[in-house]
């Protein structure tokens, strides 16, 4: 099954799509010209590309981490970019309320790994009938996620994609296991890998930790394998990011890695 977000068509052998942007809206300026980069170095690769931050961080390590500049204040800068460049936008949402607000700017709904379990949550995702994007919780073997696709497509609407983000592995560390793109497949939805999260360090302290010298590795290894699209954060300086600064892709880094996937995206679609 395909899943369209606007002209963009994700699965049913089409080329892998890149969702990319910083992990969340800091300030206007900085998202605009992230965004304007990342379009450029896209369309350079003749890539499709779905630009992605997040509103609001609702699950953060510790309460006094950041969580947004104010949903509003967040919203209209994504609004800005969606208008702007023409280009789709997800963003995550986590509860009920906040569907109906986001909803109204973005294209794709992302449902977080740790509440991809919500049933409430994903059934009012579903009934807006945008594209619903659900994150693998780490806690979860790969064939669940038909379960929580299932609620989704029971509140109305079958315009799914499946994440994979790496699973728990003992404390503070996660592992990508590429089976589990294959075994979600099988739910008939395309299948999303996340290069960034699964490089993290889960509650490292106070606040996670991350190993991005694997982004490059894990990115491969999951288009080589047959993921729809790739989702990346990327930020013009992650240590100084306002959340997961140890993970998130240097933005100059972003062409080399494409350059890599599409090459190998082509490779693999044409055998």
């Amino acid at each position: 099954m395909a899943v369209r977000v606007g002209n963009i068509k994700i699965g049913g052998g089409a080329p892998l799509v890149l969702i990319a942007g910083p992990c969340v809206v800091e300030n206007r300026d900085m998202i605009l010209r992230t965004a304007e980069t990342i379009q450029r170095i896209a369309r350079r690769l003749k890539t499709p590309l779905i630009f992605k931050s997040s509103y609001k961080k609702a699950n953060r390590t510790s309460g006094t981490s950041f969580t947004t500049i104010g949903e509003e204040k967040a919203l209209q800068i994504l609004a800005e970019v969606k208008s702007t460049f023409d280009i789709p936008i997800l963003t995550d949402v986590h509860s009920e309320q906040e569907v109906k607000i986001a909803s109204e700017v973005v294209d794709v709904l992302q449902i977080p790994a740790f509440l991809c379990r919500q049933t409430e949550l994903l059934e009012a995702a579903g009934k807006t009938g945008k594209v619903v994007n659900i994150k693998k919780g780490q806690f979860l073997a790969p064939e669940d996620m038909s379960l929580a696709a299932a609620k989704v497509a029971a509140a109305g609407s079958r315009r799914i994609l499946l994440t994979e983000r790496g699973a728990s592995f003992g404390y503070h560390n996660l592992v990508v296991d590429m089976r589990s793109l294959s075994i979600m497949r099988k739910t008939g939805y395309p299948v999303v890998l996340d290069a960034t999260h699964s490089v993290q360090l889960p509650s490292s302290g106070a606040k996670s930790g991350g190993q991005p010298e694997f982004i490059f590795p894990i990115a491969r290894a999951g288009v080589a394998a047959g993921c729809d699209a790739l989702f990346v954060e990327v930020h013009p300086n992650p240590p100084k990011a306002f959340s997961d600064a140890a993970s998130q892709l240097r933005l100059d880094l972003l062409g080399k890695l494409l350059k890599q996937v599409t090459a190998i995206d082509r490779l693999c679609k044409k055998f």
